[in-house]
């Protein structure tokens, strides 16, 4: 596959998509109450639309998903990490959805390649953002342990924000106003649940995890393997 600036952008946020649409579809017989079953599997059926018009930007979705070695992927480290508990898929998505909204945001109103999947995706990840922000609110401002274990989830993957607001090369937007604004979005929705923002170096220094680059950390090798295995099985098989 010859990658070029276009093709090499689609793969990072179609492969960002797909991880986390992954990651959500997990949560399948797992979660919580019956209303979050439906509210997640939904938030995975969105993004797993948005990865398929992506990919299908880059060349055959398909095998794009399937076919394609761990080391091949771009995506984000934050949307593979493992749920953990609710919290921890809590905040991972807050952290996520926030800037996906942003994102898409500043995609949605250009003309480029982006331009059209932006608009529409930017009213689903609308929903997103705001399903994690009152979840963050239950948790945080809830009982001493919601409390804690929210506080707990939003430090351990505070890490992992970094690499979300570095630029990716062929995405026109103003990525120093999207920090700016996430940071801004994140901080009220966690004050607001009566936490605080993780300690750590402050946003524009902070750039730890290589996604991007092809290295992905310890649990997305299993995660990959998978959500690969009935393909890889079966090549070739049709329903």
């Amino acid at each position: 596959m010859t990658v070029t600036v276009h093709t090499a952008a689609a793969l990072a946020l179609g492969d960002d998509a797909l991880v986390l649409s992954h990651r959500l579809g997990e949560w399948a017989g797992h979660a919580p109450v019956l209303e979050e079953e439906v509210a997640l599997a939904n938030i995975a059926l969105d993004l797993l639309g948005q990865a398929r018009v992506l990919l299908s930007m880059a060349g055959d979705e398909d095998e794009l998903a399937y076919l394609r070695e761990e080391r091949a992927f771009r995506n984000l480290q934050l949307v593979e990490q493992p749920n953990g508990d609710f919290a921890h898929t809590i905040a991972r998505q807050l952290y996520f959805s926030t800037y996906q909204r942003l994102l898409y945001g500043q995609l949605a109103a250009g003309s480029g390649e982006f331009a059209g999947l932006a608009a529409k995706a930017v009213k689903e990840v609308a929903y997103h953002q705001d399903h994690a922000e009152q979840w963050t609110l239950r948790l945080g401002d809830g009982t001493e342990v919601s409390h804690e274990r929210m506080r707990q989830a939003c430090g351990a993957l505070w890490r992992f924000t970094g690499e979300m607001l570095q630029p990716v090369e062929g995405v026109d937007v103003d990525w120093d106003g999207m920090k700016s604004a996430w940071l801004e979005s994140v901080g009220d929705v966690l004050r607001r649940a009566t936490l605080e923002l993780p300690e750590g170096p402050q946003y524009g220094a902070w750039t730890a995890g290589a996604g991007r680059q092809g290295l992905h950390t310890e649990p997305f090798g299993r995660m990959l393997a998978e959500m690969q295995h009935l393909h890889r099985s079966h090549p070739g098989a049709s329903w």
